[in-house]
């Protein structure tokens, strides 16, 4: 029976393959879909009850045997079998076991039915590239806030998988960015905070249904758009210095580091950016550095510096009040850092007591300047030495003000005693123009009649010269009357000038010729007088 089988097998093919074409044709095969990888079984049409025999074939150009329920007949390779003697079952499908297959069934009359196997592969691996971006260590990727990103996803399946973008915001709903076949890139331009999220690329297989998923997580970071800020000044609650810088703006926070200068010694880091002074960094003058760094730059960071110093106090030393008045004392002060704090005391008693405000003392402050007023001084509780202390943790000065509280004047009485020697004054100043007036001056020989008098000086021979003078008159006068007695010539005498005028106010030129003027005047007639003696009697 086996060889009438075989005998006929050709006839059978030639038969089936004339069927097949009509049925493709007539598009009555029906449709399976496999995995690759995977098992798969395929029915010889949808009948119950007893089957007849049953043989399966693969339609390529021509019929090719793959199995028989005639146990005579091996299977063409291994992994076919039959299940309930008619389905076809294939183990660990491949992409080359994908076509049409035909069940052809003898029983009371010969019927075949058509199977169009479809085989799918994949999506097995999605790849997803996200460029001009950094990752931190736990995988996340960023971008920097107004860059371009790149987005790219791709898998390899078969059939060509249905690739699609969806994006998730933190605390919203996910929605799609598009979808494309075998590849989806797209570009995203200046990203925002808006755009920081999660990226997932779902890869489709659209005939097998299966599809991958992966998504990445993209943060979009921004450097501090100013420079950092820093400052000294009192940690709370205790008297020490606390330094704190601050770059804000920027997301992650940067990392800040506090350094001392000059050096660069590190002191700490953080992302708080506070660091406490210990005593022997309180030095006068000493600087200390913040340097701030961020993920995405700049590459050399920022920084600003912070400079320590002690306080300077400016103040007047002393003040006066009067008996029942009003008087303010000033302080103020300069070059403080962190600014100082500023107390006044009073060491009228000792100790030092610190001066409360009051309605006696009132004590105001603008800024680095301090008054205390005090109000209705008096001369026993007022009067002494006080003092304004300014304080910071770099140091203390103190500046003492000495009030002295006096009792009220009589103004009428100043203002009398002032006019009157005002007018006394001005009495004084007229006699001595009166007395040194060139009115009542003697005009010298050879001195112009009409000279200014107000350039007219006045020499003045002594009193020995007068005394000597006038007994010179008295010896020339007694020789006069002897030659008068003895002779009856008539002899000139010129007698000693006592008083010389002289132009000033810048005429020395003419004053040292009038001068000149007169000692030869003197010479000639000292020379008259020797030419008399000379004459016989």
């Amino acid at each position: 029976m086996a060889a009438g089988v075989r005998a006929s097998e050709p006839r059978v093919l030639v038969c089936l393959g004339a069927l097949l074409a009509r049925w493709v044709a007539a598009g009555l095969e029906a449709v399976v879909i496999g995995e690759v990888h995977e098992n798969i079984t395929l029915r010889c049409g949808n009948i119950l009850g007893p089957r007849g025999l049953i043989t399966w074939y693969r339609n390529d150009s021509e019929p090719v045997f793959l199995l028989s329920s005639n146990s005579s007949l091996p299977p063409a390779q291994p992994r076919f079998s039959l299940v309930n003697a008619s389905s076809l079952h294939m183990e660990a499908l491949s992409l080359q076991d994908e076509g049409n297959y035909t069940c052809w069934e003898v029983l009371n009359e010969t019927r075949w039915f058509q199977v169009w196997l479809q085989v799918a592969r994949g999506p097995y691996q999605v790849e997803v590239n996200i460029s001009s971006t950094g990752r931190l260590p736990n995988g996340t990727l960023y971008a920097a806030k107004g860059s371009q990103v790149d987005f790219c996803c791709s898998s390899s399946s078969w059939p060509p998988p249905m690739v699609e973008w969806w994006f998730r915001a933190p605390d919203s709903s996910t929605e799609p960015f598009g979808n494309n076949l075998t590849a989806s890139c797209f570009k995203l331009f200046l990203m925002s905070q808006n755009l920081q999220g999660n990226y997932s690329c779902l890869a489709t297989n659209m005939l097998g249904g299966r599809h991958r998923k992966v998504t990445t997580e993209l943060l979009v970071y921004s450097p501090p758009p100013s420079a950092p800020q820093c400052w000294a000044e009192l940690s709370p609650g205790l008297f020490t210095l606390q330094l704190s810088c601050r770059w804000a703006g920027g997301y992650p926070d940067p990392d800040l580091l506090w350094t001392e200068e000059p050096g660069g010694v590190v002191m700490g880091t953080s992302k708080l950016g506070v660091e406490m002074l210990n005593q022997p960094q309180l030095l006068d003058g000493k600087k200390f550095k913040c340097v701030g760094s961020h993920i995405v730059g700049p590459e050399l960071g920022a920084s600003c510096v912070v400079q320590i110093r002690s306080p300077s106090l400016l103040s007047e030393p002393m003040k006066t009040c009067f008996v029942g008045g009003n008087v303010t004392l000033t302080c103020e002060v300069s070059g403080a850092y962190p600014p100082a704090k500023i107390l006044w005391l009073s060491n009228l008693t000792q100790p030092e007591v610190i001066i409360q405000p009051s309605s006696h003392h009132l004590i105001t402050q603008s800024g680095q300047s301090s008054t205390l007023t005090i109000r209705n001084c008096s001369q026993d509780l007022d009067e002494g030495y006080y003092v304004c202390r300014a304080e910071n943790p770099v140091g203390v000065r103190e500046v003492d003000i000495w009030l002295s509280v006096k009792e009220p004047v009589n103004i009428g009485g100043i203002v009398g005693t002032i006019v009157s020697l005002l007018l006394l004054g001005l009495a004084i100043i007229s006699g001595l123009l009166l007395y040194y007036s060139p009115v009542f001056c003697w005009k010298g020989k050879g001195f112009p009649e009409r000279q200014d008098m107000g350039d007219v000086m006045v020499l003045v021979d002594s009193e020995e010269e007068e005394v000597e003078e006038e007994e010179d008159a008295a010896e020339e006068e007694e020789e006069e009357a002897s030659e008068r007695d003895e002779s009856p010539k008539e002899v000139t005498k010129y007698g000693h000038i006592h008083r010389v005028t002289a132009l000033v106010n810048g005429n020395v030129d003419r004053m040292a010729n009038g001068l000149q003027a007169l000692q030869d005047d003197s010479s000639e007639q000292q020379s008259d007088i020797i030419q008399e003696e000379d004459r016989p009697v």
